[in-house]
């Protein structure tokens, strides 16, 4: 009986393994969707640049003006999973100097590396999978254009177990997913601009949404502002609710995305102040229809607890 009861211990096992093996397996994009695409547009892509807002992430720590442009890596994002550091994505065999554009939108859209390997969702690839395969192309060949760099950012330090990448497959079937977040009836124009940019490449709900226990959004509170991913603090409400930016017009908005001023006299600090130097590079129309967008979006109390 101990021995029957053994096996179907093992057994059962293997299966679990088995079966957590083949639903955690890395999922690229269908090469069809990629072989649509048009070779990169450079001034499309410097626009998709500065609205993804690459250089907040992969620039060196503390980098001002041109030095802005060289994506070596190396900054720490130090979250309740354990800390991440940013790659080297400049065009060098440090960075993505060897990749082709296939291996890129796998990154961008599907957090799969080139090796086959999936990459952790602080990489918000979650929101670039929301993005056009054109703008990705573009965004590409800019990337390329930029200065090199043969910096070798560290490792991530990431304790059990989190450090299980094969895991986060199961992670990435329950919140990876080209669907928009919102159905905005009879949306403008400006407002689907809007749209694109806030949840593609803006990924301004990464941090301005609450998370669960297992760092999913929760999209029932979405832009409602959430607990600071690095550090303590918070990230505020930008929706209509209270707590958030409901006094704000659309222009409000707009302004305060280009010069970082409020229109309560006060500026935006912290994370947002990156935020602003990229989104001052955009059209004025793109900031425009961002403000549009966050003015018709359902309102929520704020997502984060009371001090």
């Amino acid at each position: 009986m101990l021995r029957k009861l053994l096996l179907l211990i093992v057994l059962g096992m293997i299966a679990g393994g088995a079966g957590f093996w083949f639903l955690s397996v890395p999922v690229r994009i269908d090469p069809a969707k990629l072989a649509a695409a048009r070779p990169g547009d450079l001034k499309r892509g410097e626009s998709v640049f500065w609205a993804g807002g690459c250089a907040s992430c992969h620039a060196a720590p503390g980098a001002t003006g041109d030095a802005r442009l060289v994506l070596a890596g190396g900054h720490e994002l130090v979250t309740p999973f354990g800390t991440f550091v940013t790659p080297n994505i400049s065009p060098s065999d440090q960075g993505i100097g060897k990749w082709a554009f296939e291996d890129f939108a796998n990154a961008m859209q599907a957090g799969v590396s080139p090796d086959g390997r999936h990459f952790y969702p602080a990489f918000p690839y979650t929101s670039y999978a929301r993005m056009q395969v054109q703008d990705i192309a573009d965004l590409y060949a800019y990337l390329k254009t930029l200065p090199p760099s043969d910096n070798v950012a560290g490792p991530h330090k990431l304790g059990f177990p989190f450090n299980i990448r094969r895991g986060i497959g199961l992670w990435k079937r329950l919140y990876l997913s080209p669907e928009p977040v919102l159905a905005i009836a009879d949306a403008s124009d400006a407002i689907k601009r809007g749209q694109y940019l806030v949840e593609g490449p803006g990924h301004c709900g990464e941090c301005h949404t609450p998370r669960n226990a297992i760092g999913g959004l929760d999209k029932t509170r979405w832009l409602a502002g959430a607990k600071a991913p690095e550090g303590k603090g918070v990230v505020p409400n930008i929706t209509g609710g209270e707590g958030g930016i409901d006094n704000w017009s659309a222009k409000d908005i707009s302004y305060a995305l280009e010069s970082g001023f409020t229109p309560d006299f006060d500026s935006l600090g912290g994370s947002m102040t990156d935020v602003v130097q990229n989104m001052a590079h955009l059209d004025p129309a793109d900031r425009e229809a961002i403000a549009a967008y966050l003015k018709a979006i359902p309102a929520h109390p704020n997502g984060f607890p009371k001090p």
